[in-house]
């Protein structure tokens, strides 16, 4: 890889914008807020795995992730309203600050990822919800399942049910019911864009807040960082055989990770990431854009930080 890429990553930000009132350091994105009203969103070349961020950046990650949400959101708007007002680059996303309902609505389509592990463990019920008996891994569920979690502001999210979340009042009767809607409409739609491009949206999850009392879709939606996609073609095919199924997301970093050692458990080492391997990520990552979306990935090289800067405070001041 030429030094160029490996030296234009952005793995730390520290911006000081016109009005911000806070700032917060997640993952891989780094937050800050304007006035209490909006929120800068950076999308960080990090990445994550286990709960762990890996040593170092992998170019052009942000970029991806945050044009991914950027068209999903733009695709979505007449479904549901959402939280996005400007792009002012690449990598940064501008738009409402709004009240985040304390559970991420998880909606899932096939028996893959944590369903695929409860269902094999022999339980057949999911956040309350009944699953079918009969069916294998990566199978259709007959008709998609939202099996919500609570979102922990600190370790892991703990799966809940519908009745439990109105229960404890962590989210209203109410707005509950109206989250369901939108959260099947999207994931309709979802599926939808999907198809069209040969590929299954196997599950994704969505969040959504309160703004002037409103109900808004927050952070990226569809990103393979919040969803998982199988390639349609052959899947009938790999499912009658038994064979695994062809993935699109980023599994193949944990697979290496674990390959090497690695699940993120007490006393374990991050294995050394090459230049070839953080080139591979990075190619895999873009491949996945284009394969998502249809559309060429231009790769983005303004790093300077003042001008990311100068770009976003031009944008708050329109706001």
């Amino acid at each position: 890889m030429d030094n160029l890429s490996m030296s234009n990553v952005i793995t730390k930000t520290d911006f000081n914008f016109k009005g911000q009132t806070a700032v917060y350091k997640g993952k891989v994105r780094d937050v800050y807020t304007i006035n209490n009203k909006i929120l800068v969103m950076v999308a960080s070349d990090r990445i994550s795995a286990f709960d762990v961020v890996l040593p170092k950046g992998i170019p052009y990650k942000g970029q991806v992730l945050n044009q991914l949400a950027e068209y999903f959101l733009n695709a979505t708007k007449d479904v549901v309203p959402n939280w996005l007002l400007a792009t002012p680059h690449p990598s940064v996303s501008v738009g409402k600050m709004c009240q985040p309902f304390k559970v991420e609505m998880v909606i899932r389509g096939y028996v893959a990822g944590h369903a695929a592990r409860t269902y094999a463990s022999g339980l057949r019920v999911l956040c309350g919800v009944k699953l079918p008996d009969g069916l294998k891994e990566n199978d259709k569920f007959p008709e998609p399942i939202i099996t919500p979690t609570t979102k922990a502001s600190e370790g892991h999210d703990e799966d809940i049910s519908r009745e439990e979340i109105i229960k404890q009042g962590i989210v209203s009767k109410e707005h509950y019911e109206q989250l369901e809607k939108y959260t099947r409409a999207l994931y309709a739609r979802g599926q939808e864009m999907a198809n069209k491009m040969g590929l299954i949206l196997v599950d994704t999850k969505y969040e959504f807040g309160l703004y002037d009392g409103k109900i808004y879709l927050m952070d990226e939606i569809h990103t393979p960082d919040s969803s998982r996609y199988f390639y349609l073609e052959g899947y009938e095919d790999r499912q009658k055989k038994g064979e695994e199924q062809k993935q699109l997301s980023k599994e193949f970093v944990r697979r290496w990770l674990i390959e090497n050692g690695f699940q993120g458990k007490d006393g374990q080492k991050i294995p050394e990431m090459s230049d070839a391997w953080i080139n591979e990520i990075s190619e895999r990552y873009i491949e996945l854009f284009e394969k998502v979306t249809g559309k060429k990935f231009v790769k983005n090289n303004e790093f300077s930080m003042a001008e990311i800067e100068a770009k976003v405070n031009a944008v708050l001041e329109k706001l």
